[in-house]
Order: C-alpha cells, then structure tokens, then sequence
C-alpha cells in the first residue's frame, strides 16, 4: 500500500540542521533552527520555569487525564495575558478557548474550525510567511491566498500594497496577522497601521485570526499585544493562537492555546463545544505538564515577576546582538547598509541577500541559514560575531 507514495524532500530547516550537524568545521555557525539560545549557544530552561517545576513534582498526585478543554487555569491566565486583566471581552464572556499541543496545534484545531463553520472561507496569509503556515492551513481543506507584507530591497513592509490587497477581503474571509516579531522577517505593524487594519475589518467583514508565538520578544508583554487588544476590543470576531514554547522557553513540552472571540456569550457556548469537538477528533486529550508549569508561573506573583524580568532579559539580548552585528558588519567594511536589523523584532530577521549568496555564506564559510536569508538572532553570539561578518561582508 505505502509503496505507492511519493518521496518528499527533507523539511529545509530540519535538513540544514543536519547539514550542520555533519559539517567538521570548528567554527560552523548555525542561525537556522529557531529556538533562542545563550552565549553559550544553549537552550537554557527559564529559572521561574525551573521552580515551577519543582512545585508541580510536589504537587502532582495523579496521571489521569485533565479535562478535554485543557487546565483552566492555564487557558484563564494566558487569556488575561494576551488581552489583559480587565480585557472587556474576558467579562462579557466572550471568549472559547482551549490548551492545545503547541503553538501548531492551536492553529490546526482553529483551521479545522473555521473549515466546519465556512469551507469556502479563504484565508489571507502574508508572503512572506511562517512556512507551517501553509500546510496548517491548507490540511484542513482552506483556500489560501497571500497578502504583500515585505520588501526585500527596501527591508520594510509593504503596507500600502497590503491594505489595497486586504480591500478585497470579505466578510467570511479570515487574514492571519502575525501578532509581534514577524517570522520570518522581523518586521512588526506599527500602533498606527494596527489602527489600519481594524478600520479595514470592519468595513471589509474579515475576521483577524493573530498567531502570537513571540509575546513579549519584541517591546513588552503589554505593548506586543496591542494589536490583539485593539482587535479584540472592537471586533465581534478574532481567531487567536498563541504558543508559550519561545518567550516561557517549554519547546519540547508543546503548550499553545486556541481561542476565539465571539460576538456574544451565548455564541461562545456553542464555540466552546465546537472547538473540544474539534480537539476530541485530532489529538484528544491535552498533554498537561507544559500548561500546568505555564499556570502555576502565571498564578504565583513573585515567580511571574521572575519570568517577566527573564522575558525582558532574553529581549533586551536580542537587540543587543542584532547592534553588536550591525557595527561589526560596518566594521569589516560592509557596504550594503544593515541598519534596518536594529528596526526589526524578536528572534528573526531577513538578511536581505540572494539565495546564492545564502549558498556561499554555508559552503564556504559554514554558516547555516535558510534560502529566503532569515537568520535566527539567537544565534549570534560574543564569539561567532566577528566570523559572521566577515563571511558576510566577503560575500557581498
């Protein structure tokens, strides 16, 4: 039976890891895989998540299952964080939600229901875009089409040619925003082209679907949820998925949350049915030790206190790298200005150079990126700068 399948070519960023892997070179630099990492270039466990830890060992007595929905807590405290405290839609009781594995699940059960509720429905993504974008959208049978977003030459958004493309939107339609720290270029929408797109939801009748995996990497907490808030507040409808594997750093442990914002509680209760349905008929049950760690973080004010100081610190590092290699690069010499990665957010950036230049950056120097030349930030570090400048400055 299997025999009949098609081959199909290792994913790009899990083949360039194992090329990385295998390469012998001692001074091989990989800016592929995006997981943050330290000076060192380890992916460290958060001290608060260290201590949550250890109060969910003590804690634990038993390995059933937890509810269909997920810990409430947890949906509860990442709702409060994403669209805050005394978020008007959170007491209207207007929003379904439930924990999912990950960030990629959250928005495969939202894909799967928007599919059950509209299976004409299109859904508008941004070119570029997060690749799983495509197959997480398109599995659950969505038309896909793109909006423009960035300009290579002129390393910024497009926004002009992005709102003339949402125009065409319609109620039915669904436009996924990347909620801060665009992957994978860097670039954010500013406050004031947030404002844009709400005015155009609702002239046009699309519903927002934001994906926010990065909260918190790129100004704050509270001000990379300003679309979302803005949204959420003045919309009946938002299609929200966010994962909590990058800015509480639980990777492996697969902790996202699906949510939506209905236009009335009554609404909500039927969603709120609908989307378990939709979880019952993929995965399940929810894994529970990644959710019940982000919950305990979360509902203990000293140790959210920590994370956020943690949170702020893995930021600030961030823009520091991307300073640190904006003047070495114009150090070495560099003509092509790199200005524009200090304007950029989070973990990702567009280097802005050809495919063939990414080729030579990894055969002769080993340095290990992606075709579209996003790099990973985090991979930057005191030691690799210098080499990741001259091999880029010779190659231009």
């Amino acid at each position: 039976m299997f025999e009949v399948l098609p081959y199909l070519e290792p994913d790009p960023i899990l083949g360039l890891s194992a090329a990385y892997k295998e390469d012998s070179n001692a001074a091989k630099i990989d800016l592929g895989v995006g997981v943050y990492k330290d000076e060192h270039g380890n992916t460290p466990i958060m001290t608060s998540v260290a201590k949550a830890q250890k109060i969910l060992l003590e804690r634990e007595n038993t390995k059933s299952y937890i509810t269909p929905q997920g810990h409430q807590g947890y949906i509860d405290n990442m709702l409060s964080l994403l669209l805050g405290e005394k978020s008007p839609v959170l007491m209207a009781d207007r929003v379904a939600g439930v924990q999912a594995p990950g960030g990629c699940g959250a928005l495969r059960i939202l894909a799967e229901l928007i599919a059950r509720s509209n299976e004409q429905a299109r859904v508008f993504v941004s070119d570029p875009t997060w690749a799983n974008h495509i197959p997480l959208m398109s599995s659950a049978g969505l038309q896909l089409e793109t909006y423009p977003y960035f300009d290579k030459e002129k390393a910024g958004i497009r926004f002009d040619a992005m709102v003339d493309t949402l125009k065409t939107a319609g109620k039915g339609d669904i436009v996924l925003l990347h909620g801060c720290c665009h992957n994978p270029t860097g670039a954010d929408l500013t406050n004031e082209q947030w404002d844009v797109v709400l005015e155009l939801a609702q002239e046009r009748g699309f519903t927002p679907f934001i994906d926010v995996a990065y909260l918190g990497f790129g100004d704050g907490l509270d001000e990379d949820a300003y679309g979302i808030r803005l949204l959420a507040e003045n919309l009946p409808e938002v299609v929200i998925a966010a994962s909590c594997s990058k800015n509480f750093g639980l990777y492996r442990e697969r902790v996202g949350l699906a949510a939506i914002i209905t236009e009335d509680a009554k609404t909500r209760d039927i969603v709120q049915g609908q989307i378990q349905s939709v979880a019952r008929g993929s995965y399940s049950m929810p894994p529970s030790y990644g959710g019940a760690l982000v919950d305990i973080i979360l509902s203990d004010t000293s140790l959210k206190k920590e994370w956020m100081s943690e949170v702020n610190s893995i930021r600030n590092r961030m823009q520091s790298l991307r300073t640190m290699l904006v003047d070495k690069l114009e150090e070495n010499g560099a003509q092509q200005d790199f200005s524009f990665l200090n304007t950029q957010k989070g973990m990702f950036s567009f280097l802005c150079i050809t495919p063939e230049q990414v080729r030579e950056m990894r055969d002769k120097h080993s340095v290990y990126f992606v075709g579209s030349s996003r790099i990973n930030v985090a991979g930057i570090n005191q030691q690799n700068v210098d080499t990741l400048a001259r091999a880029l400055v010779s190659v231009l």
